[in-house]
């Protein structure tokens, strides 16, 4: 199965894929990496483990009355957290209207009351006028890199303008030869937000980043004990305590290494030039 529409950003047709088991991948173009994988009409089962790890958010902020994703795929993070969190309202912004269909043509994605998408350009929607969000979770990958206009200091400045108090953003980046920039990634949301952690994704060179609208004390004791709480109200069928537990990498210190990245130092089209 495929979407036959070509995607606004040029990186190939929008395809969609079924395995023998029933799980459906979303990809960029054949051969593409997968965006998102999805069990139709199985909310609750996050397949790739990043999904599952960027539900720490749940441990900063427990009860979140508003939430935004930036970057659909196949729907697979708003999906769950309309199955956890029915009272919730959840914005999704896509900047690709092909990827909106696919989602809700092959991969099960519905929008109702409380969970709504919007095809528009990420940093457009953030920096639009707009209401706050208690968690906002940054998962907007191209074809085969997040976009630079959405990694600089002034775009997180403007990520960090539209939290609550005491509201959390979420990043996907990865940590692999295939992201020269991860170190400046980092760096720049260190000086973005108060307070960074970061949690490792098991088998996966994913990583999940974590920043604070204000200043915050927060242990791992603490965001364990917040996880089995969530685990137990939520009904969450995967034990995020454990992975926060083991995978939880507290950035005290700003790094040393890479520069921070800025609008006037992107490339020709809004690139990240190497280092």
């Amino acid at each position: 199965m495929a979407s036959p529409d070509e995607p606004d950003d040029g990186s190939g047709a929008v395809i969609v894929t079924e395995d023998a088991e029933g799980r459906r991948s979303l990809r960029f173009g054949d051969g593409g990496a997968r965006q998102s994988v999805v069990w139709p009409g199985e909310p609750l089962r996050l397949e790739l483990p990043y999904t599952r790890m960027a539900m720490v958010a749940l441990a900063f902020v427990p009860h979140p009355e508003n939430i935004l994703a930036i970057g659909l795929g196949g729907g697979a993070i708003p999906m769950f957290l309309r199955a956890v969190l029915p009272d919730t309202h959840i914005d999704v912004v896509e900047l690709d209207a092909s990827v909106v269909e696919a989602a809700k043509t092959y991969c099960g994605f519905q929008e109702d009351a409380l969970l709504r998408a919007h095809v528009a350009d990420g940093r457009a929607f953030i920096e639009a006028d707009g209401p706050p969000y208690d968690v906002i979770i940054l998962d907007a990958y191209g074809a085969d890199q997040i976009p630079g206009h959405l990694c600089t200091r002034e775009f997180l400045g403007a990520v960090r303008a539209r939290l609550t108090r005491g509201g959390a953003v979420v990043g996907n980046i990865w940590e692999s030869a295939a992201n020269p920039h991860f170190d400046a990634m980092v760096r720049t949301y260190q000086v973005s937000f108060h307070g960074l952690s970061l949690f490792e994704v098991p088998t996966s060179t994913n990583r999940i980043l974590v920043g604070l609208e204000a200043p915050s004390r927060l242990t791992r004791e603490t965001l364990v004990e917040r996880a089995r709480r969530v685990e137990r109200d939520r009904g969450l069928p995967f034990r995020l305590s454990t992975l926060i537990a083991q995978r939880y990498r507290p950035l005290t210190r700003r790094l040393a290494r890479g520069r921070v990245l800025t609008d006037a130092g992107l490339g020709p089209g809004g690139l990240i030039p190497e280092e």
